[in-house]
């Protein structure tokens, strides 16, 4: 079989991955002549009193060395006279979950290796089921370290048993379980003296005649996500990507989502040749025959059926060390195209052992969940079942860039195909002109006792006096009515900020200037706010009084009883404050009196509006 397999090896700590592929490839005499002598010299200062480390191969890091694990994965490129491969060594301590992940995102296979001496643990549950979650329908089952058990053949039909019993759980089109030994090399390239009693294939073997076709993601039409749009004079156009399904002709017609708009293909570029034929795997330039509205992340495709919305309900894999809950805001970068998002609701986790779904109001690191997801503005999709490439995505934190989750698209969630935006005949300019002024919202944020609502009702006194239209929204006032049933966990908050976000988004499209006085603690909720609103409407005042002086001037109270215990997650105690990185103004009332902060504020004010 003369193809490319892309596979990793995963499973629990200290199974045996890295040594089980660096002795397959020295055995198979896949490796140079320097790499080879470089094992032998640098296993005699090993860990195995001279005998060939074979994990050395794969582990390079001096970390990975000095601990015997695997921490990043690694790559390796092979090739037999059968077959081409590509193989992920992942680490298998959980702590390193997220690797294990990113290197299973790549795979059509996975050799999931299991200690004789411990059978089925929990990471390789855990491990099993994100090669599922991620779309990998090939697993092999390797018992490795066979001659710690004397090859014990009714031990490892027992293992054999759990795997099986494991795999109910999953729909996986191929499982191979094979005993191994990695460390002396049985059932790696050749076949076992000690196992006489097994008689499948060798593990190389086996991996070069596997068939990982999937019916499934056959290409029945064509699809190119828009990476680039390139436009290097006024007379060329073209659209760059990889064609990811299908087939193009010259000629071919084809549609643009989100836009639903229509063309012929007039020229297609493979580098700088002109081609009459594209096809799946290829980075090409499409020129169409007329001008249509076609950006980064819009799709072209014709011939399959794909999804637009902006609601689906999805699995992910927490992998961020803070805890997911409901309401939290991040980047979901799906095909080509990053939006803002929220996981609006946590449907339940996945229970790693049992596969028992938990109901859960907030997820974990290495946590499996089930959740609802909203984002900013439409994208194009499809169910990953039927699409790896654009029914997969990743959230982002929008303050730190991180990696939070990896995630797979189940379904488009039916009520987002039931609400149609209603365009209004009066508009927010015909507001804001009616008023002769320009709208946008002062965000003030800052400890409770910093000053907040004091500044904001004295620069709303001096907007008034200045014939100006405002509304003042203040946290306690808004926790007595709109946000009466709200209490003050971190979800809780989020959605507080949320809803605040959205009344200030209306009231400037009525054309008011609106103050805000929130706490507001963190960043990534602020931030929220900014893109609900929109950022050319939004002004971050930072009030910077310390937590000294705030709990010293304790104006109700508050803090004496954040002290005693009886106000749980209360900020600057027992709750976080993320100070703002680059707010438009940063005031210290320690330093500077009521009436400067207002001429402040009112200064940057009328810079706004150009008086």
């Amino acid at each position: 079989m003369n193809s490319l397999l892309k596979f990793i090896t995963c499973g629990s700590v200290d199974d045996g991955k890295s040594t089980l592929i660096g002795h397959m490839l020295y055995d198979a005499k896949l490796i140079f002549a320097d790499q080879r002598r470089a094992l032998e010299l640098e296993s005699k200062v090993g860990s195995r009193n001279g005998l060939i480390d074979y994990s050395l191969l794969l582990d390079g890091l001096m970390s990975e060395r000095e601990q015997g694990i695997t921490i990043d994965v690694a790559y390796r490129f092979f090739t037999t006279d059968n077959r081409s491969f590509i193989v992920a060594d992942t680490p298998g301590h959980e702590e390193y979950t997220r690797n294990m992940a990113v290197g299973a995102s790549f795979a059509d296979l996975a050799v999931i290796l299991v200690d004789a001496t411990k059978g089925v643990l929990i990471q390789t549950k855990r491990h099993t089921r994100i090669c599922a979650l991620m779309g990998i329908r090939h697993i092999v089952f390797a018992v490795n370290k066979m001659d710690l058990i004397s090859y014990d053949k009714s031990r490892f039909k027992e293992i054999e048993l759990q795997i099986k019993k494991l795999c109910l759980d999953f729909e996986f089109d191929s499982i191979y379980i094979i005993p191994v030994s990695a460390t002396e090399g049985d059932m790696l390239t050749k076949r076992s003296d000690n196992m006489t009693w097994f008689k499948g294939d060798t593990l190389l073997s086996y991996l070069e005649n596997v068939d990982v076709t999937d019916d499934l993601l056959k290409d029945t039409g064509f699809y190119l996500p828009v990476q680039r749009v390139c436009r290097p004079d006024r007379t060329f156009r073209g659209f760059q990507g990889q064609i990811e399904a299908g087939m193009l002709n010259k000629g071919d017609e084809v549609k643009v989502l989100p836009s639903g708009e229509v063309a012929l293909v007039s020229e297609i570029l493979v580098g700088d040749k002109k081609v009459n034929t594209a096809s799946k795997g290829q980075a090409v330039t499409i020129c169409l025959d007329r001008e249509v509205d076609v950006s980064r992340g819009c799709v072209l495709y014709r011939n399959v059926m794909l999804s637009v919305g902006s609601l689906f309900d999805a699995s992910i894999l927490w992998m961020d060390d803070e805890k997911l809950v409901e309401g939290k805001n991040y980047y979901l970068k799906l095909g080509t195209k990053t939006v803002p998002s929220t996981v609006m609701k946590i449907k339940y986790k996945i229970d790693v052992n049992s596969g028992e779904h938990i109901p859960a109001g907030q997820i974990y690191k290495n946590e499996i969940a089930r959740c609802e997801i909203s984002v900013g503005s439409p994208v194009v999709f499809d169910e990953f079942k039927n699409n790896r490439e654009i029914g997969c995505f990743i959230l982002t934190d929008r303050v730190t860039n991180m990696t939070s989750a990896c995630g797979i698209i189940r379904h488009k969630l039916r009520r987002d195909d039931n609400i149609v935006a209603y365009e209004m005949d009066i508009t927010k300019e015909n507001r804001s002109a009616q008023k002769g002024q320009e709208p946008f919202t002062l965000w003030f944020t800052g400890l409770s006792g910093s000053g907040k609502s004091t500044i904001a009702n004295a620069v709303e006194k001096r907007l008034f006096a200045m014939n100006k239209h405002t509304m003042s929204l203040d946290g306690d006032n808004i926790r007595r009515g709109l946000n009466k049933n709200l209490g003050f966990k971190e979800q809780d908050r989020i959605e507080n900020i949320r809803r605040i976000a959205e009344v200030s988004k209306l009231m400037n499209e009525a054309g008011l200037i609106v103050l805000t006085s929130f706490i507001s603690p963190y960043a990534a909720d602020r931030e929220n706010a900014r893109l609900i609103i929109g950022e050319d409407n939004f002004y971050e005042i930072y009030i910077s009084t310390s937590l000294e002086e705030c709990e010293r001037r304790d104006v109700k109270g508050l803090y004496k009883k954040a002290r005693r215990g009886e106000i749980p997650n209360f900020t600057g105690i027992s709750g976080k404050y993320e100070e703002p990185v680059s707010p438009a103004l940063t005031i210290d009332t320690e330093k500077i009196s009521v009436d400067e902060a207002v001429e402040m504020i009112v200064s940057l004010v009328k810079e706004k509006l150009g008086i």
